[in-house]
């Protein structure tokens, strides 16, 4: 299965001190992306909440980083503030590639003029492959005679099964990186220092979280919608214990899954609760449960 990516935000940052500035703005160490394999960090501000997530890999004398496409007027400028004394330079190239992703083990055959990186975007081994956007159809042709195609609603399904956070959905600027359970992929604790890092490390000293991302699935398969408030199951609903951020009919499960966030005393696994949607577009009241992410279930066809 592989996915076309070549919406999101796309930057080259070259210049001799590019890679002390990136360890200086993002979670992960900068240092572990290579030419061969991704890495993913956070960008904060200086309270540890989010103004980007991004994925960074190296190319020759620079380093190329993409971003969700809501970010494409803000992640440039937002990093360019931070460039005082450092020789680096910040090139937005969004036109100028087209990215696939591949959710395979298997690294693809194509020609010589593709990028191919490994990369962890949806909880799974994958490749992701760079092609100047002049080269994108020849390429999607080759790669479609070898894998399914799964378009922007199928990844939409995909990417809530898997458990994984878009930005302006569970990623916005009030969201502190470990709340949205990406402490595995995307924060280097042993690094040096960077902006928000007081924040995070605090977090990571007491353990402590006062919101974190959930599954949920609906018990009686009614739909759930971005925006539902989430209570206590028959309380009074004067007491918010969450909210969803994204849902969606998963055929492969047979269920209706959302995400969210769910507050610290209702963390419980199996706690079951009830969502409201406040504009009235759901049914009035639906009753969910908290789910592992990733959703479990019967495997997805190849």
């Amino acid at each position: 299965m592989f996915f076309d990516l070549s919406a999101r935000t796309k930057l080259r940052i070259t210049g001799t001190d590019r890679l002390r500035f990136l360890n200086g703005q993002i979670t992960n160490d900068a240092s572990k992306a290579t030419a061969s394999s991704v890495v993913a960090g956070a960008v904060l501000n200086a309270r540890g909440k989010m103004e980007a997530h991004m994925f960074l890999s190296q190319g020759v004398d620079c380093f190329f980083a993409d971003a969700d496409p809501e970010l494409r007027e803000k992640l440039q400028p937002r990093l360019e503030r931070y460039i005082i004394a450092d020789e680096v330079e910040i090139a937005n190239i969004s036109e100028e590639f087209s990215i696939f992703h591949l959710a395979t083990k298997e690294r693809p055959i194509l020609p010589d003029f593709c990028r191919i990186v490994q990369a962890n975007r949806f909880r799974t081994e994958g490749w992701d492959v760079w092609v100047q956007m002049s080269k994108r159809d020849e390429v999607f042709g080759q790669l479609s005679g070898v894998h399914s195609f799964c378009d922007d609603p199928c990844m939409e399904v995909f990417r809530i099964e898997r458990g994984v956070p878009r930005w302006n959905r569970e990623l916005t600027e009030e969201i502190i990186p470990v709340e949205a359970n990406l402490e595995e992929n995307s924060i280097d604790y042993e690094k040096g220092c960077y902006i928000g890092q007081e924040v995070v490390s605090r977090m990571k000293m007491s353990g402590q979280r006062n919101k974190k991302l959930c599954g949920f699935v609906s018990l009686y398969d009614s739909p759930l919608e971005p925006g539902m408030k989430i209570f206590p199951m028959g309380g009074e609903k004067t007491k918010e214990a969450g909210w969803i951020t994204s849902a969606v009919h998963s055929r492969r499960l047979g269920k209706e899954i959302g995400l969210g966030y769910i507050k610290r005393p209702f963390y419980h696994a199996t706690y079951r609760l009830d969502a409201i949607d406040p504009d009235n577009v759901a049914p009035a009241l639906v009753r969910i449960e908290i789910a592992d992410i990733p959703f479990t279930g019967p495997s997805p066809r190849k």
